[in-house]
């Protein structure tokens, strides 16, 4: 009986692992192969002439540059966010305090909440405090969206270290901010995995950005601009009945894409390398 349910969960998970092995796959391949023969250097290298979303020539740079501003700037306020919230909930607030289960409530409640809704919300802050579109009210809807994931990623890190580290820290006579530190040190791989976790949360993302950072067909040079961004240039562009700019849509996924992989892997890399030199 034993043996029949072992051999039953082993199916599962093998057809599991292929199902998903395949999705992915064929996701890959439907991009790549609709994509790749539609990017150019002038593609990546410039930004969008007169009537370039109905056929006309240019490029998407502004959508890169735009993307990568608000990805990097929403992905360093989020950690100077969320780190010190995981440091005291787990250094210096009681074990399983009312406090700390109450914020890590809160953080899952967060987690599960649609884009859709911080774009609304981004965009009522931007009415309230008469801001309009631009770069920085593009950084701050997504930096709130991606917090919850910094948070509860990395809170689940810092948990695993094992407590004797702590108490070993305590009874050498350290202080609760060395406590802090080194368990910090300890959890770096787990760090890095939660901030590529929101990294490509937010790269990825079209509707938190839809209200808050406009778009533009230009580069932009303050925080007061508007910025164009990837997942809304591919919206765009497949939204055209014309076949050569919904290919370019499919060009504009494969950068994309290859932004996450190549950010995927150096943070596998540097995770790995990191972890070889923890104390």
């Amino acid at each position: 009986m034993k043996k029949t349910e072992e051999n039953i969960f082993k199916f599962l998970m093998i057809l599991s692992t292929i199902i998903i092995s395949s999705t992915l796959f064929l996701l890959l391949y439907t991009i790549f192969s609709r994509g790749v023969g539609s990017l150019s250097w002038d593609m990546i290298s410039k930004i969008p002439e007169g009537g370039f979303y109905i056929g006309k020539g240019g490029g998407i740079l502004n959508a890169i540059i735009g993307s990568v501003y608000i990805t990097f700037g929403s992905t360093l306020w989020g950690l100077l966010v969320s780190i010190p919230i995981v440091i005291y909930i787990n250094v210096y607030a009681k074990k399983n305090s009312l406090l700390a289960n109450i914020t890590r409530l809160s953080y899952d409640i967060l987690f599960g909440i649609p884009s859709i809704v911080y774009g609304a919300f981004g965009f009522a802050i931007m009415v309230y405090m008469g801001l309009k579109t631009s770069l920085l009210a593009g950084i701050i809807t997504v930096t709130l969206m991606i917090i919850p994931i910094l948070v509860r990623a990395i809170d689940e890190v810092v948990r695993v270290v094992p407590e004797d580290m702590s108490n070993s820290v305590y009874s050498l006579g350290g202080t609760r901010y060395e406590t802090a530190k080194i368990l910090l040190r300890q959890s770096i791989p787990g760090i890095i995995t939660a901030i590529l976790l929101s990294f490509g949360r937010a790269i990825g993302d079209a509707a938190c950005v839809l209200f808050t950072a406009g778009f533009t067909d230009s580069i932009p040079t303050s925080l007061n601009q508007p910025a164009a961004t990837l997942p809304l240039s591919i919206f765009f562009q497949l939204s055209s009945p014309i076949q050569e700019v919904q290919n370019r849509a499919y060009a504009a996924a494969v950068i994309l894409t290859t932004i996450v992989l190549i950010i995927s892997i150096a943070a596998k890399i540097a995770s790995k390398n990191l972890s070889k030199n923890k104390i």
